[in-house]
């Protein structure tokens, strides 16, 4: 991994950090390759628990470097091929997190824009400052968004709203962000919430949380039968397993739970 994106570990819980603050952590070829390493090192990692995005500085981050992807003969025209699952590799810097098996939280600040919106939009739960400076920015530069936002956005953002939000390019506040359904919850610390709210996730059974996750992310396409069906399997590998008795018992106990 190169020094545009920084890990650590602590307790289960990896703290993620988007590493270019001198640009608000706008994304550059660097920077993708070092959000496409950190993916493929935290999917590797059964220790794992729970994950924080954020970014160092004054932004989360402020979108694509337009000045960094200068165009040539050679550089890629055709986005189609799938190189990464069902999504091709720009996709997977925002569809890559709702894949990962562990809970990811975001804590966004200062600026959210165009890619940092679909890289939010890949977290499972998203703590945004409410004056943070956020749109959809694609259409300035005559583009679509195409990091994932709009499987990511669908069922989250209203219909009508997201179109307006694409069409305009027009700024809002994270206030608003969370009214329109990008954001969880607005908080004037994003970071301290978002870390919180990780060591909290970090003490439940491990093995519910992902099996709650995998659930999670079929409602989208899943019929009723088979959401109905996933339930009953997921729980038949947990109930009455050790680590669901450990959860129970440290619950009775009143202690912190100590989980293989």
């Amino acid at each position: 991994m190169n020094d545009r994106v920084l890990m650590s570990t602590d307790g289960g819980i990896c703290h993620v950090r988007l590493n270019r603050p001198d640009k608000m952590n706008a994304l550059d070829p660097a920077m993708f390759e070092g959000i496409t390493t950190a993916l493929a090192e935290l999917a590797d990692d059964a220790s794992i628990r729970v994950i924080v995005l954020s970014g160092e500085g004054k932004a989360f981050c402020a979108g694509l470097d337009l000045g960094s992807f200068g165009l040539s003969d050679d550089a890629p025209t055709d986005l189609v091929p799938r190189t990464h699952g069902k999504a091709n590799g720009v996709q997977h810097l925002g569809w890559g997190w709702r894949q990962l098996s562990v809970p990811v939280i975001s804590a966004v600040h200062g600026v959210c824009l165009g890619g940092g919106m679909q890289l939010m939009a890949g977290s499972d739960i998203r703590i945004i400052h409410p004056e943070t400076r956020c749109a959809v920015m694609e259409m300035r530069w005559g583009l679509v968004p195409d990091m994932s936002g709009y499987p990511l956005w669908r069922g989250n953002v209203r219909d009508d709203i997201l179109r307006r939000l694409v069409y305009t390019n027009e700024m809002f506040s994270g206030a608003e962000a969370q009214g329109f359904g990008f954001a969880t919850e607005v908080n004037d610390d994003p970071l301290s919430r978002a870390l919180a709210l990780a060591h909290e996730i970090a003490g439940k059974n491990p093995e519910a949380i992902r099996a709650a996750k995998r659930i999670s992310n079929s409602m989208g396409d899943a019929t009723d039968a088979e959401l109905l069906l996933a339930e009953s399997v997921e729980q038949t590998e947990i109930i009455y397993k050790p680590n669901q008795l450990e959860a129970v018992a440290a619950y009775f106990e009143k202690r912190a739970a100590n989980y293989k």
